[in-house]
């Protein structure tokens, strides 16, 4: 071959638009390579204060519930409490699509913001409610109006390097997991107040009428700081007509219009619903949703119901205690283990083979019911630490499919559909859950799976199911390249 017929490779010379604020974010990422703690911190801090508030009540809905004397008799508690930890997520399902469609068009950074002061003001709301109804309605604006999740999880993929993206969405489901543990010790730790500590908060004072507003007063608070560093995080939405996260033609951005912004048009009217990946990865989503929201439901209430019940008959200390140490562990294992875990495996694949070892462990409880003591404290932190990180393993996993699945200008569509869907299923679970534990406590003479044996036998078949739609037939073949490196 003669030299003229030899061409050296030609290095791409990405080009960016001016005053675009994604395109900003772009040019960073090529200039850093290295992974930015900041910008971990800012996701974290988000999904926290959106996931706290749907979790601190656990602990204390039980008696919250009792204080409203709705109630006709004690095993009735559960049903109820079922209603109230449902209506946050029936908000969310009715509103996340429209927040993620709003995020594509305006940006992912003033949805996060409104989201993030939606808690200060309705959580607050919730910890001075007076009546059932009152609980109910407030819960129900919080899901209603509380957009965040969807668009930070957009915002995870698109602020980070592709290969530190995992470590990204994962600081997303560690923050979900971490509020899930942290919000139940909170609401354990600090609800009546006067009662666990009256040298501080005496006896008919503002803390003794409102027993359970001193944790939503906490969570609102430090929900507040973040609102606050919020004005200073950066947008990653480009505001060109151009989709792609960068331009390769100069003549792009001087005339707005090339055959490349013509294909990217077509792409623009991609229908979501028809993408496999996308679509397969949000029912084990939504499935897996369903079994974490009700187990943490049934997993307080059992605790707190009393022996003749088949529960623990611990106070909301007792099962602060627990979800803290659990809180921890979960930390550790997310900045620490997961990380070589998922190297070793891929993400899917050690989201598989972690979920099966839930199962066995779930349908242990009734048995951990009968220890006492210290061995009873040892047992169910160990079990819980265990249930907890699996729930955070197979999140991350699903989380990178569905975000590796479309590109930029849907992401927050798809992340809308996967939160509207995901919370449709999180409405049903507490209610689901709550009867479910009310019937198994209401059976506990019967022969076939006696009281709470039911109950955890049911979450069971919830988990498997997940389980086996995590396996590569059902999540397709499209995006394979990208599919084939998370497994």
């Amino acid at each position: 071959m003669s030299e003229e017929h030899i061409r050296e490779p030609l290095l791409e010379k990405k080009q960016y638009y001016r005053d675009c604020p994604g395109c900003k974010v772009e040019q960073s990422k090529e200039l850093n390579q290295g992974l930015s703690i900041t910008n971990l911190f800012i996701i974290w801090a988000v999904v926290l204060c959106s996931t706290l508030p749907a979790s601190s009540l656990f602990p204390f809905l039980y008696f919250m519930i009792r204080d409203f004397k709705i109630a006709k008799d004690e095993a009735d508690i559960s049903y109820y409490a079922g209603y109230v930890g449902s209506s946050f997520m029936l908000g969310r399902t009715l509103t996340s699509v429209l927040w993620g469609m709003v995020s594509d068009r305006y940006g992912r950074k003033p949805v996060i913001i409104f989201g993030v002061f939606t808690v200060v003001v309705f959580n607050t709301l919730f910890g001075l409610s007076t009546s059932f109804w009152m609980a109910v309605i407030t819960r129900f604006l919080l899901g209603c109006l509380n957009g965040a999740i969807g668009p930070i999880k957009a915002y995870a993929v698109e602020l980070f390097r592709e290969e530190h993206q995992a470590l990204g969405l994962s600081s997303v489901s560690a923050a979900w997991g971490t509020g899930l543990i942290i919000g139940p010790a909170l609401g354990g730790y600090l609800a009546q107040p006067a009662e666990k500590y009256p040298h501080i908060f005496p006896k008919d004072s503002f803390w003794d009428k409102f027993p359970y507003f001193l944790p939503c007063f906490i969570i609102s608070g430090v929900s507040f700081v973040v609102v606050i560093a919020c004005f200073w995080i950066p947008e990653t939405l480009h505001n060109h007509n151009s989709s792609d996260e960068a331009i390769d033609d100069a003549e792009a951005i001087e005339n707005g219009s090339t055959e490349v912004d013509k294909e990217k048009t077509i792409q623009n009217n991609e229908n979501l619903f028809m993408n496999w990946p996308l679509m397969s990865s949000i029912i084990a989503y939504c499935v897996f949703s369903l079994h974490d929201i009700a187990y943490q439901e049934v997993f307080s209430l059992w605790c707190v119901s009393p022996p003749s019940l088949g529960g623990l008959n611990f106070s909301t200390d007792d099962v602060g205690n627990v979800l803290a140490i659990s809180g921890i562990a979960l930390v550790i294992y997310q900045l620490t283990l997961y990380q070589y875990m998922a190297k070793a495996c891929g993400t899917v694949r050690i989201a598989r083979i972690t979920g099966i070892f839930s199962i066995p462990i779930l349908q242990s409880y009734p048995f951990i019911a009968m220890l006492s003591g210290i061995a009873l404290y040892i047992v169910i932190s160990i079990a819980s630490i265990l249930m907890n990180i699996i729930s955070v393993t197979i999140i991350t996993g699903l989380f990178l499919l569905q975000n590796r699945a479309v590109e930029q200008h849907q992401r927050g569509a798809a992340n809308g559909i996967s939160m509207t869907a995901m919370s449709f299923f999180k409405a049903i679970g507490p209610a689901a859950g709550g009867t479910m534990l009310t019937w198994s406590q209401k059976r506990l003479d019967a022969t076939f799976l006696p009281g709470t044996h039911m109950v955890f036998f049911f979450l069971n078949l919830v988990e498997g199911l997940g389980i086996l739609m995590m396996f590569k037939p059902f999540l397709g073949e499209k995006k394979k390249t990208q599919l084939d490196q998370l497994h």
